[in-house]
């Protein structure tokens, strides 16, 4: 059985798509793009306010589905440049306690929005 997760807190989807499915235990949220959930808009400053924005748009859809970052089990991280990847991994490390999810990172030719990051997330209760 699956069920559809939405935050108020979080963005509304830029498409069609829901923005987390829990089944079995297994919460899917789909990738966030670092939007303000008031404006729709992306955030102001570089790389690491656009970070900290994704995952705190992540951390409101891992509150609804009553679920925490402690359930994270693996991160798709998605860059508009991969000289990035340091200034994100700052961020992502002040939301993220050892043991740390798995994750993958890529450099992409373009995230939607003109964002220089996404991230995708799968959880585990």
């Amino acid at each position: 059985m699956k069920q559809i997760i939405a935050s108020p807190h979080a963005p509304k989807a830029v498409g069609p798509y829901s923005q987390a499915v829990e089944a079995n235990g297994t919460l899917y949220i789909s990738g966030q793009l670092p939007l303000n959930p008031e404006t729709g808009k992306i955030v102001e400053g570089g790389v690491k306010e656009q970070a900290m924005q994704c995952l705190h748009n992540i951390g409101e859809i891992l509150t609804e589905a009553d679920y925490n970052f402690a359930d994270v089990v693996k991160s798709t991280v998605l860059l508009a440049d991969m000289n990035d990847f340091a200034a994100v991994n700052e961020v992502y490390a002040s939301f993220y306690k050892e043991p740390y999810p798995a994750r993958v990172c890529y450099q992409v030719a373009k995230l939607p929005m003109g964002a220089l990051v996404e991230i995708e997330t799968i959880a585990v209760k």
